[in-house]
Protein backbone atom coordinates (compact mmCIF):
# COMPACT_ATOMS: atom_id res chain seq x y z
CA UNK A 1 0.00 0.00 0.00
CA UNK A 2 1.48 3.32 -1.03
CA UNK A 3 -1.26 5.89 -1.71
CA UNK A 4 -3.57 7.12 1.07
CA UNK A 5 -6.32 9.70 0.65
CA UNK A 6 -7.31 11.84 3.64
CA UNK A 7 -10.69 13.54 3.37
CA UNK A 8 -10.82 16.56 5.65
CA UNK A 9 -8.13 19.13 6.39
CA UNK A 10 -9.07 19.86 9.99
CA UNK A 11 -7.15 18.78 13.07
CA UNK A 12 -7.65 15.04 12.62
CA UNK A 13 -6.97 15.08 8.88
CA UNK A 14 -3.84 17.21 8.90
CA UNK A 15 -2.34 15.39 11.88
CA UNK A 16 -3.04 12.05 10.18
CA UNK A 17 -1.36 13.27 7.01
CA UNK A 18 1.73 14.31 9.00
CA UNK A 19 1.84 10.91 10.73
CA UNK A 20 1.36 8.89 7.53
CA UNK A 21 4.00 10.94 5.74
CA UNK A 22 6.43 10.36 8.60
CA UNK A 23 5.69 6.62 8.34
CA UNK A 24 6.68 6.67 4.67
CA UNK A 25 3.30 6.65 2.95
CA UNK A 26 2.29 8.72 -0.06
CA UNK A 27 -0.58 10.82 1.29
CA UNK A 28 -2.79 13.63 0.00
CA UNK A 29 -5.35 15.73 1.89
CA UNK A 30 -8.62 16.92 0.34
CA UNK A 31 -10.40 19.71 2.25
CA UNK A 32 -13.89 21.01 1.40
CA UNK A 33 -13.37 24.47 2.86
CA UNK A 34 -11.76 26.97 0.46
CA UNK A 35 -9.19 28.15 3.04
CA UNK A 36 -8.07 27.60 6.64
CA UNK A 37 -10.78 29.77 8.22
CA UNK A 38 -13.17 27.02 9.35
CA UNK A 39 -14.06 27.39 13.05
CA UNK A 40 -11.61 30.25 13.31
CA UNK A 41 -13.26 31.80 16.36
CA UNK A 42 -13.80 29.08 18.97
CA UNK A 43 -10.94 28.06 21.24
CA UNK A 44 -9.85 24.74 22.67
CA UNK A 45 -7.33 23.26 25.05
CA UNK A 46 -4.83 20.61 24.07
CA UNK A 47 -4.22 18.28 27.00
CA UNK A 48 -0.91 16.60 27.78
CA UNK A 49 -1.87 13.49 25.80
CA UNK A 50 -2.54 15.64 22.73
CA UNK A 51 0.73 17.50 23.19
CA UNK A 52 2.52 14.15 23.47
CA UNK A 53 1.04 13.09 20.14
CA UNK A 54 2.13 16.38 18.53
CA UNK A 55 5.67 15.80 19.78
CA UNK A 56 5.74 12.40 18.08
CA UNK A 57 4.73 14.13 14.84
CA UNK A 58 7.61 16.62 15.25
CA UNK A 59 4.95 19.34 15.18
CA UNK A 60 5.27 20.86 18.66
CA UNK A 61 7.06 24.00 17.51
CA UNK A 62 4.51 24.67 14.79
CA UNK A 63 1.66 24.61 17.30
CA UNK A 64 3.25 26.29 20.32
CA UNK A 65 3.88 29.40 18.23
CA UNK A 66 0.18 30.09 18.94
CA UNK A 67 -1.83 30.28 22.14
CA UNK A 68 -0.49 30.03 25.66
CA UNK A 69 0.35 27.29 28.21
CA UNK A 70 -1.82 26.29 31.17
CA UNK A 71 -0.13 24.88 34.27
CA UNK A 72 -3.04 24.38 36.66
CA UNK A 73 -6.79 24.43 37.17
CA UNK A 74 -8.71 26.37 39.82
CA UNK A 75 -12.22 25.21 40.71
CA UNK A 76 -14.70 27.65 42.26
CA UNK A 77 -18.12 26.97 43.74
CA UNK A 78 -21.15 29.12 43.00
CA UNK A 79 -20.18 31.52 45.80
CA UNK A 80 -16.73 32.12 44.35
CA UNK A 81 -14.93 29.98 46.94
CA UNK A 82 -11.93 28.00 45.72
CA UNK A 83 -12.52 24.30 46.28
CA UNK A 84 -9.47 23.04 44.37
CA UNK A 85 -6.29 24.24 42.69
CA UNK A 86 -4.43 21.39 41.03
CA UNK A 87 -1.75 20.88 38.35
CA UNK A 88 -2.95 20.17 34.82
CA UNK A 89 -1.57 17.03 33.23
CA UNK A 90 2.20 16.92 32.93
CA UNK A 91 2.64 20.57 33.85
CA UNK A 92 6.33 20.17 34.77
CA UNK A 93 7.25 19.21 31.20
CA UNK A 94 7.17 22.28 28.92
CA UNK A 95 6.68 20.07 25.86
CA UNK A 96 3.62 18.33 27.33
CA UNK A 97 2.04 21.25 29.16
CA UNK A 98 -1.64 21.97 28.41
CA UNK A 99 -2.12 24.66 25.77
CA UNK A 100 -5.02 27.00 25.09
CA UNK A 101 -5.44 28.35 21.56
CA UNK A 102 -8.03 29.16 18.95
CA UNK A 103 -9.19 26.23 16.86
CA UNK A 104 -8.49 28.17 13.67
CA UNK A 105 -4.91 28.83 14.79
CA UNK A 106 -4.30 25.13 15.43
CA UNK A 107 -5.85 24.19 12.11
CA UNK A 108 -3.81 26.78 10.22
CA UNK A 109 -0.57 25.69 11.94
CA UNK A 110 -1.11 22.03 11.06
CA UNK A 111 -2.07 22.84 7.48
CA UNK A 112 1.04 24.99 7.11
CA UNK A 113 3.15 22.12 8.43
CA UNK A 114 1.52 19.74 5.93
CA UNK A 115 2.46 22.09 3.09
CA UNK A 116 5.98 22.67 4.46
CA UNK A 117 6.64 18.93 4.36
CA UNK A 118 5.52 18.68 0.74
CA UNK A 119 2.28 16.80 1.40
CA UNK A 120 -0.49 17.47 -1.11
CA UNK A 121 -3.33 19.62 0.27
CA UNK A 122 -6.30 20.54 -1.94
CA UNK A 123 -8.81 23.19 -0.80
CA UNK A 124 -12.35 23.44 -2.14
CA UNK A 125 -12.52 19.65 -2.64
CA UNK A 126 -16.04 18.83 -1.43
CA UNK A 127 -16.58 15.07 -1.35
CA UNK A 128 -19.61 13.67 -3.15
CA UNK A 129 -19.09 9.90 -2.99
CA UNK A 130 -16.66 7.08 -2.20
CA UNK A 131 -16.38 3.91 -4.26
CA UNK A 132 -14.54 0.92 -2.82
CA UNK A 133 -13.06 -1.44 -5.39
CA UNK A 134 -11.18 -4.72 -5.02
CA UNK A 135 -7.78 -3.01 -5.27
CA UNK A 136 -8.43 0.73 -4.97
CA UNK A 137 -10.76 3.27 -3.42
CA UNK A 138 -12.03 6.27 -5.38
CA UNK A 139 -13.19 9.65 -4.07
CA UNK A 140 -15.36 11.85 -6.28
CA UNK A 141 -15.67 15.57 -5.62
CA UNK A 142 -18.30 18.20 -6.42
CA UNK A 143 -16.08 19.96 -8.97
CA UNK A 144 -15.85 16.75 -11.02
CA UNK A 145 -12.35 15.80 -9.91
CA UNK A 146 -11.47 12.26 -8.85
CA UNK A 147 -8.77 10.86 -6.55
CA UNK A 148 -7.79 7.21 -6.25
CA UNK A 149 -5.79 5.49 -3.53
CA UNK A 150 -5.16 2.24 -1.71
CA UNK A 151 -6.89 3.47 1.45
CA UNK A 152 -9.20 6.38 2.31
CA UNK A 153 -9.25 8.01 5.74
CA UNK A 154 -12.39 9.98 6.55
CA UNK A 155 -11.57 12.91 8.83
CA UNK A 156 -14.55 14.97 7.70
CA UNK A 157 -15.92 15.85 11.10
CA UNK A 158 -19.17 15.61 13.00
CA UNK A 159 -21.41 15.61 9.92
CA UNK A 160 -19.20 13.17 8.03
CA UNK A 161 -20.33 12.17 4.55
CA UNK A 162 -18.08 9.12 4.81
CA UNK A 163 -19.69 7.97 8.06
CA UNK A 164 -23.07 8.10 6.34
CA UNK A 165 -21.79 5.71 3.69
CA UNK A 166 -20.33 3.32 6.29
CA UNK A 167 -23.11 3.58 8.90
CA UNK A 168 -26.18 5.29 7.41
CA UNK A 169 -28.16 5.08 10.65
CA UNK A 170 -25.50 6.60 12.91
CA UNK A 171 -26.15 10.31 13.37
CA UNK A 172 -24.89 12.71 16.05
CA UNK A 173 -27.26 13.13 19.00
CA UNK A 174 -27.73 16.04 21.40
CA UNK A 175 -25.77 15.55 24.62
CA UNK A 176 -27.90 17.77 26.85
CA UNK A 177 -26.06 21.11 26.85
CA UNK A 178 -25.62 24.18 24.70
CA UNK A 179 -22.10 25.57 24.70
CA UNK A 180 -21.15 29.25 24.31
CA UNK A 181 -17.67 30.67 23.65
CA UNK A 182 -16.35 34.20 23.81
CA UNK A 183 -13.41 36.54 24.38
CA UNK A 184 -12.83 39.86 26.10
CA UNK A 185 -9.94 42.17 26.88
CA UNK A 186 -11.98 44.44 29.13
CA UNK A 187 -13.16 42.10 31.88
CA UNK A 188 -11.70 42.80 35.33
CA UNK A 189 -9.39 39.80 35.77
CA UNK A 190 -6.53 39.61 38.23
CA UNK A 191 -2.99 39.33 36.90
CA UNK A 192 -2.45 36.09 38.80
CA UNK A 193 -5.18 34.41 36.74
CA UNK A 194 -2.78 33.84 33.84
CA UNK A 195 -1.24 30.40 33.48
CA UNK A 196 -4.23 28.43 34.65
CA UNK A 197 -7.85 27.80 33.77
CA UNK A 198 -10.60 28.67 36.23
CA UNK A 199 -13.63 26.39 36.29
CA UNK A 200 -16.83 27.55 37.99
CA UNK A 201 -19.46 25.11 39.22
CA UNK A 202 -22.29 27.56 38.80
CA UNK A 203 -25.84 27.04 39.97
CA UNK A 204 -27.24 27.45 36.44
CA UNK A 205 -24.24 26.83 34.15
CA UNK A 206 -20.74 25.42 34.09
CA UNK A 207 -18.23 28.14 33.25
CA UNK A 208 -14.54 28.16 32.40
CA UNK A 209 -12.07 30.94 31.71
CA UNK A 210 -8.38 31.19 30.82
CA UNK A 211 -6.47 34.48 30.52
CA UNK A 212 -3.70 34.92 28.00
CA UNK A 213 -0.40 36.62 28.92
CA UNK A 214 -1.58 39.80 27.16
CA UNK A 215 -4.79 39.92 29.19
CA UNK A 216 -7.39 38.47 26.84
CA UNK A 217 -9.91 36.24 28.60
CA UNK A 218 -11.04 33.10 26.74
CA UNK A 219 -14.27 31.73 28.20
CA UNK A 220 -16.95 29.13 27.70
CA UNK A 221 -20.30 28.37 29.34
CA UNK A 222 -22.17 25.06 29.20
CA UNK A 223 -25.92 25.38 29.80
CA UNK A 224 -28.23 22.39 30.24
CA UNK A 225 -31.65 22.35 28.64
CA UNK A 226 -33.19 22.33 25.20
CA UNK A 227 -30.89 22.46 22.20
CA UNK A 228 -30.48 25.77 20.40
CA UNK A 229 -32.72 25.64 17.31
CA UNK A 230 -30.93 25.13 14.01
CA UNK A 231 -32.30 28.41 12.62
CA UNK A 232 -30.80 30.32 15.53
CA UNK A 233 -27.41 28.68 15.03
CA UNK A 234 -27.57 29.50 11.32
CA UNK A 235 -28.38 33.15 12.10
CA UNK A 236 -26.39 33.90 15.27
CA UNK A 237 -27.68 36.33 17.88
CA UNK A 238 -24.57 37.05 20.00
CA UNK A 239 -25.97 40.07 21.84
CA UNK A 240 -29.06 38.11 22.90
CA UNK A 241 -26.92 35.13 23.92
CA UNK A 242 -24.78 37.44 26.03
CA UNK A 243 -27.84 38.88 27.78
CA UNK A 244 -29.25 35.41 28.47
CA UNK A 245 -25.93 34.17 29.85
CA UNK A 246 -25.44 37.18 32.08
CA UNK A 247 -28.94 36.67 33.49
CA UNK A 248 -28.10 33.02 34.27
CA UNK A 249 -24.68 33.73 35.76
CA UNK A 250 -25.35 36.87 37.78
CA UNK A 251 -27.12 34.95 40.56
CA UNK A 252 -23.76 33.44 41.59
CA UNK A 253 -21.02 35.31 43.42
CA UNK A 254 -18.35 34.47 40.82
CA UNK A 255 -16.51 36.46 38.10
CA UNK A 256 -18.45 34.66 35.32
CA UNK A 257 -21.25 37.19 34.73
CA UNK A 258 -18.82 40.12 34.59
CA UNK A 259 -16.56 38.38 32.10
CA UNK A 260 -19.47 37.55 29.78
CA UNK A 261 -20.96 41.05 30.13
CA UNK A 262 -17.63 42.56 29.04
CA UNK A 263 -17.48 40.43 25.89
CA UNK A 264 -18.16 41.74 22.42
CA UNK A 265 -20.69 40.40 19.95
CA UNK A 266 -18.16 37.75 18.85
CA UNK A 267 -19.91 35.20 21.08
CA UNK A 268 -20.36 31.80 19.42
CA UNK A 269 -22.72 28.97 20.27
CA UNK A 270 -23.18 25.31 19.46
CA UNK A 271 -25.03 22.29 20.76
CA UNK A 272 -22.99 19.59 22.50
CA UNK A 273 -23.38 16.43 20.43
CA UNK A 274 -21.95 12.92 20.43
CA UNK A 275 -21.68 9.92 18.15
CA UNK A 276 -23.54 6.82 19.42
CA UNK A 277 -21.38 4.07 20.90
CA UNK A 278 -20.71 1.15 18.61
CA UNK A 279 -20.89 3.17 15.40
CA UNK A 280 -19.00 1.26 12.67
CA UNK A 281 -15.73 2.89 11.61
CA UNK A 282 -14.69 0.73 8.66
CA UNK A 283 -15.89 -0.49 5.30
CA UNK A 284 -13.49 -2.22 2.93
CA UNK A 285 -10.73 0.32 2.18
CA UNK A 286 -12.34 3.18 4.10
CA UNK A 287 -11.90 4.23 7.76
CA UNK A 288 -13.27 7.20 9.72
CA UNK A 289 -11.33 8.88 12.53
CA UNK A 290 -11.61 11.87 14.86
CA UNK A 291 -15.01 13.49 15.31
CA UNK A 292 -16.36 11.60 12.30
CA UNK A 293 -15.96 8.38 14.29
CA UNK A 294 -16.17 9.32 17.96
CA UNK A 295 -17.23 12.92 18.60
CA UNK A 296 -18.01 13.55 22.27
CA UNK A 297 -19.55 16.48 24.11
CA UNK A 298 -16.84 19.04 24.98
CA UNK A 299 -17.19 18.56 28.74
CA UNK A 300 -13.93 16.61 29.13
CA UNK A 301 -12.04 18.89 26.74
CA UNK A 302 -10.51 15.92 24.93
CA UNK A 303 -11.79 16.18 21.34
CA UNK A 304 -8.68 17.61 19.69
CA UNK A 305 -6.29 15.55 21.81
CA UNK A 306 -8.13 12.32 20.95
CA UNK A 307 -7.89 13.20 17.24
CA UNK A 308 -4.12 13.70 17.56
CA UNK A 309 -3.82 10.33 19.30
CA UNK A 310 -5.78 8.77 16.41
CA UNK A 311 -3.29 10.13 13.90
CA UNK A 312 -0.19 8.68 15.52
CA UNK A 313 -1.68 5.30 16.38
CA UNK A 314 -3.22 4.82 12.93
CA UNK A 315 0.05 5.60 11.16
CA UNK A 316 1.98 3.28 13.45
CA UNK A 317 -0.59 0.50 12.97
CA UNK A 318 -0.26 0.77 9.18
CA UNK A 319 3.53 0.93 9.44
CA UNK A 320 3.91 -2.09 11.73
CA UNK A 321 1.46 -4.61 10.26
CA UNK A 322 1.71 -6.64 7.03
CA UNK A 323 -1.60 -5.61 5.41
CA UNK A 324 -4.27 -2.89 5.67
CA UNK A 325 -6.96 -5.13 7.16
CA UNK A 326 -4.69 -6.20 10.02
CA UNK A 327 -3.62 -2.59 10.54
CA UNK A 328 -7.15 -1.25 10.77
CA UNK A 329 -8.16 -4.08 13.11
CA UNK A 330 -5.22 -3.28 15.38
CA UNK A 331 -6.03 0.43 15.29
CA UNK A 332 -9.68 -0.12 16.19
CA UNK A 333 -8.84 -2.54 19.00
CA UNK A 334 -6.54 0.09 20.52
CA UNK A 335 -8.78 3.09 20.02
CA UNK A 336 -12.42 2.08 20.49
CA UNK A 337 -12.38 1.38 24.27
CA UNK A 338 -10.55 4.64 24.95
CA UNK A 339 -12.58 7.01 22.80
CA UNK A 340 -15.93 5.45 23.70
CA UNK A 341 -15.09 5.79 27.39
CA UNK A 342 -14.51 9.49 26.66
CA UNK A 343 -17.89 9.77 24.90
CA UNK A 344 -19.58 8.19 27.91
CA UNK A 345 -17.76 10.22 30.58
CA UNK A 346 -18.21 13.50 28.74
CA UNK A 347 -21.87 12.80 28.07
CA UNK A 348 -22.49 12.03 31.74
CA UNK A 349 -21.01 15.39 32.70
CA UNK A 350 -23.12 17.21 30.12
CA UNK A 351 -26.30 15.45 31.22
CA UNK A 352 -25.57 15.96 34.91
CA UNK A 353 -25.41 12.26 35.73
CA UNK A 354 -21.79 12.48 36.88
CA UNK A 355 -21.63 14.98 39.72
CA UNK A 356 -18.35 16.17 41.27
CA UNK A 357 -18.00 16.16 45.06
CA UNK A 358 -18.74 19.33 47.01
CA UNK A 359 -15.07 19.86 47.82
CA UNK A 360 -11.91 19.03 45.96
CA UNK A 361 -11.72 17.72 42.44
CA UNK A 362 -13.66 14.73 41.20
CA UNK A 363 -11.32 11.81 40.59
CA UNK A 364 -10.83 11.38 36.86
CA UNK A 365 -11.69 7.79 36.00
CA UNK A 366 -8.82 6.23 34.12
CA UNK A 367 -9.55 5.89 30.43
CA UNK A 368 -8.88 2.48 28.89
CA UNK A 369 -5.36 2.64 27.49
CA UNK A 370 -4.08 5.34 29.85
CA UNK A 371 -1.47 2.96 31.20
CA UNK A 372 -0.13 2.11 27.72
CA UNK A 373 -0.77 5.38 25.89
CA UNK A 374 2.75 6.79 26.15
CA UNK A 375 4.15 3.59 24.63
CA UNK A 376 1.48 3.51 21.92
CA UNK A 377 2.39 7.07 20.95
CA UNK A 378 6.16 6.47 21.09
CA UNK A 379 7.15 6.57 17.43
CA UNK A 380 10.14 4.28 17.92
CA UNK A 381 8.18 1.43 19.50
CA UNK A 382 6.44 -1.24 17.42
CA UNK A 383 2.66 -0.91 17.62
CA UNK A 384 2.07 -4.64 17.94
CA UNK A 385 4.28 -4.85 21.01
CA UNK A 386 2.62 -1.92 22.82
CA UNK A 387 -0.99 -2.27 21.70
CA UNK A 388 -2.21 -3.08 25.19
CA UNK A 389 -4.90 -5.35 23.80
CA UNK A 390 -4.42 -7.69 26.72
CA UNK A 391 -5.01 -4.91 29.32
Amino acid sequence: MTRILVIGGGIAGTATALALHKAGFDVAVHEAHPDTAEDIGAFLTLASNGMRALAQLDASDAVTASGFPLRSMRVLDDQGGEVAHVPLGEADDALLRYRCLRRGELNAALQAEVIRRGIGLSHGARLVSVENGPDKVTARFADGSVATGDLLIGADGLNSIIRRSIAPGAAPVYAGQSVFYGYTRSAPVAEETTGHITMVRGSAAAFGCAVSPDGEAYWFARVAGQAIPADELAHPAPSRWREQLVELLRHDATPAAGIVAASTDGIMATNATEIPLGTPWRSERTLIIGDAAHAASPATGQGASMALEDAVILAKSLRDTPDPDSALSLYEACRRPRVEHNITASGEISRGTRTPPRTGRAPSPQRPGDDTLARQLDWDLDMNAVSGNAD
